[in-house]
This record gives C-alpha cells, sequence and structure tokens, in this order.
C-alpha cells in the first residue's frame, strides 16, 4: 500500500469518525434539549434563581445593598439610622439565605436524577460493549485456533472470554474497599 493510499485510507476514517461524533453530539442535544423540555416551571425558575445568584451580579448587588444599609445604619450620613443593631439585616439576610439553600437543593436534586439517569445509560452502554467485546474474542479465537496461530492459546484471551457478572464486580470493589479501611488505607 503506497503512501498516498495510506493518506487516503486514514482521511476517510476520520470521515467516518466524524460521522459517527457527529451524530452523537447530535443525539446527546437532542436529549438534552428533552430533558430542559420535561422541567417544571418551578424547575425552570429555581434555575434562573439559581443561575442569577451564582453571578458575580449578585455579588456586586448585596455589596451595595449592604454597604449602604451598614453606612446608614452606622450614622454616618447624619441621618437617624432605622436599624442601628443590623437585626433588620440579619433577618432579612437568614430569610435570603433559607431561600436561596431552597433554590439550589431544588436544582441539585434534578441534577442527582439526570445523573442517575445517565449512569444507568453509561452502565447499560458499558454491559453492551463488554457483551460484544467477549463475543468477538470467541470468534477471533476461534478463527486463530482453526488457523493455528499460537496466540490462541493465550490463558488471558481465554479469562477475556468469560462473561463478566456487574454484581460480582461490584462485590468484589466492596470487598477491597472494605480490606483497604481495615488496613488502615483511604476510604473511596
Amino acid at each position: 500500500m503506497s503512501n498516498e493510499d495510506k493518506l487516503s485510507r486514514s482521511t476517510e476514517d476520520v470521515s467516518e469518525i466524524a460521522g459517527v461524533m457527529e451524530r452523537n453530539i447530535r443525539e446527546l442535544i437532542k436529549l438534552r434539549q428533552q430533558e430542559e423540555k420535561e422541567k417544571t416551571s418551578d424547575e425552570h425558575i429555581a434555575d434562573k434563581i439559581t443561575s442569577f445568584t451564582g453571578s458575580m451580579s449578585f455579588v456586586y448587588i448585596h455589596i451595595i445593598i449592604f454597604g449602604l444599609w451598614i453606612i446608614y445604619n452606622v450614622g454616618l450620613l447624619g441621618i437617624k439610622p432605622i436599624d442601628p443593631s443590623f437585626t433588620g439585616l440579619m433577618i432579612l439576610a437568614s430569610v435570603e439565605a433559607i431561600f436561596l439553600s431552597t433554590f439550589v437543593l431544588i436544582r441539585q436534586n434534578r441534577m442527582n436524577q439526570l445523573a442517575d439517569k445517565r449512569a444507568n445509560l453509561d452502565l447499560q452502554v458499558s454491559l453492551l460493549a463488554e457483551h460484544e467485546i467477549t463475543r468477538l474474542i470467541t470468534l477471533v479465537t476461534a478463527i486463530a485456533h482453526k488457523l493455528n496461530i499460537k496466540e490462541a492459546d493465550d490463558p488471558e484471551i481465554n479469562e477475556l472470554t468469560r462473561y463478566v457478572n456487574p454484581q460480582q464486580v461490584l462485590e468484589t470493589i466492596d470487598k477491597h474497599k472494605k480490606e483497604s479501611i481495615k488496613d488502615g488505607g483511604i476510604e473511596y
């Protein structure tokens, strides 16, 4: 195969991969748009509030409001303070904190639900890929045996053709975690 053929082939490979990537990106965008459509109006409001409260504009507004409140109530302007002990400011800040933390929790709960949904999808895709790869290894090993290729007898290949039980993997991970913690290791 000439260098030009190799270059032409690698360009074709890139365009095929790019097409697959393009399709996957479009599917991810559609999935995100669908998730956005499924949000309730309350969730939209909570998202807008948490987006704003997580911005520097929110910080600047509070610096100005609290600064003016403090200056006014310290008596620097020569006007009689309405809240010299700052009790009103503390109550206002406490109530605001309660509401803001609630909005943040609403958003985090929804994000956790989406993360769980995506993790389940990832697990299903991974299990399917593992199954397909195991079947391919089995098929390629059978072909290699038929062609008398010595690498077909590699014990690692035989191990790779065995079905992986996800529950057993989780139990093994838990077992190793417990042993690590028991031995004074770091908890993961």
